[in-house]
């Protein structure tokens, strides 16, 4: 039987949370540990203080969901020669450092790696952006660090326009994101996206275009700075370099109890309403909130990005895990821009979830689902549908002195996509 200890940074200050136990995902459940629950919160909305152990689905729900998916899950599974379906395997090789303040290693690791930050060289840097997923993953397991999601992306530190490789417990403070093999400039099109929706109002994480030659998709990086990382409060140095805090946060998945491979919504889910009974419920500002992820669903909806599943919303813990607010928007594409994307959004709205289908009065239909008033969602579809254009107008002109002039092609698109819903 195996045991992997659980750790969570609080306040700066790493705390022992408890432990997972069992042979495999069949039978492994998390239990707190007892002079934690005297003392601090949760660790997540759907694993509450409790003396008894989580049962195997509620542990897996949480801890699996923070393991990467799709191709770069096998890949790791693969450099750690584990089969893809043992995320307890998984877990102990990567997750050192996590998504969050969550720190997991076996029981019996006894070998303390130093955290340590690893300059690397333009040429590294450009073997990332060129080779894609396989380099990222390369990079995953040797910094035993754990990202979520499906796409190639590695976890990097960010100091003076020098990237760090951090190893053992160093935490990182930006998401490098590579281009899609199959779904051309999706680079532009994410930053693109991105700063739309930030000159509409809805809050973002800050993300810049790391170009590593002549602006083609295999040269170009998206750097996310993390939002769940404060280097405005470090209080020690790693590698001569300011250590950010790690700051505790949760995808909408695992708040929920969710597995990670339904999160997308199946008929009968309900995801619409439970997202925003979350929210409501969790969020230190609910009003505002709320308001927020109406936003992003509103603004998912006008770009086509049918990508908008419920592990691409999250929720942020204070320092003390004393309360917590919707996290800032992530992960926005406009995905209809592609031939090859669905049609199908991943959380229906009044039971809708073909994008051709949705407009305001969708949105409006489901106002009892989403508990804010028609007047109210009405309110913000109009401000948002209207204020787009310019919006985009002005996204692009920036870009494009940037030097990336792909930006014109996709925004011509994102246009269109925009003006069916108007």
């Amino acid at each position: 039987m195996r045991k992997l200890d659980v750790f969570l940074e609080i306040q700066g200050s790493e705390v022992y949370a408890g432990h997972i136990q069992g042979d495999d995902k069949t039978d492994a459940v998390f239990t707190y540990d007892t002079d934690y629950t005297d003392k601090y919160p949760g660790i997540s909305v759907a694993l509450p203080l409790s003396k008894e152990p989580f049962s195997p689905i509620e542990t897996s729900c949480f801890f699996e969901g923070l393991l990467p998916e799709g191709f770069s899950r096998k890949s790791v599974a693969k450099w750690l020669h584990a089969d893809e379906e043992d995320y307890l395997t998984i877990l102990a090789g990567l997750g050192k450092e996590c998504l969050g303040a969550i720190r997991v290693e076996e029981s019996s690791d006894t070998g303390v790696e130093e955290p340590n930050y690893v300059p690397l060289t333009p040429e590294q840097v450009r073997d990332l952006a060129a080779e894609g997923a396989t380099k990222s993953t390369e990079l995953l397991v040797k910094s035993h660090l754990s990202l979520t999601g499906a796409s190639g992306k590695v976890g990097l530190y960010y100091k003076d326009g020098k990237w760090f490789q951090p190893l053992g417990t160093a935490p990182s403070t930006h998401i490098v994101k590579q281009s899609h093999v199959r779904l051309q400039h999706i680079v532009e099109n994410e930053q693109l996206a991105l700063r739309t929706a930030a000159h509409l109002g809805i809050p973002t994480i800050e993300s810049f275009i790391v170009n590593q030659g002549g602006f083609n998709d295999s040269e170009i990086l998206l750097a996310s700075k993390r939002y769940d990382r404060d280097m405005e409060n470090s209080v020690k140095l790693v590698s001569g370099m300011s250590c950010p805090l790690r700051l505790h946060q949760e995808d909408f998945a695992q708040a929920l109890g969710i597995p990670g491979s339904k999160k997308y919504e199946s008929p009968g889910d309900e995801y619409l309403k439970r997202i925003f009974r979350l929210v409501r419920e969790q969020s230190r500002n609910p009003l505002r909130d709320q308001i927020l992820l109406l936003d992003i669903l509103i603004y998912d909806v006008l770009i086509g990005n049918t990508d908008n599943h419920i592990k691409n919303l999250s929720m942020l813990y204070t320092h003390d895990l004393s309360s917590m607010s919707l996290a800032p928007a992530y992960d926005l594409v406009s995905t209809m821009v592609y031939k090859e994307s669905t049609a199908e959004m991943s959380i229906a709205i009044a039971g809708e979830i073909r994008w051709e289908k949705m407009n305001k009065e969708t949105f409006l239909e489901a106002s009892q689902d989403i508990g804010i008033s028609g007047k109210v969602i009405e309110r913000e579809y109009d401000r948002l549908a209207k204020g787009f254009k310019g919006s985009l107008e002005k996204s692009v002109t920036e870009l494009k002195k940037e030097g990336f002039l792909h930006v014109d092609e996709i925004s011509g698109k994102m246009m269109e996509l925009c003006k069916e819903k108007m």
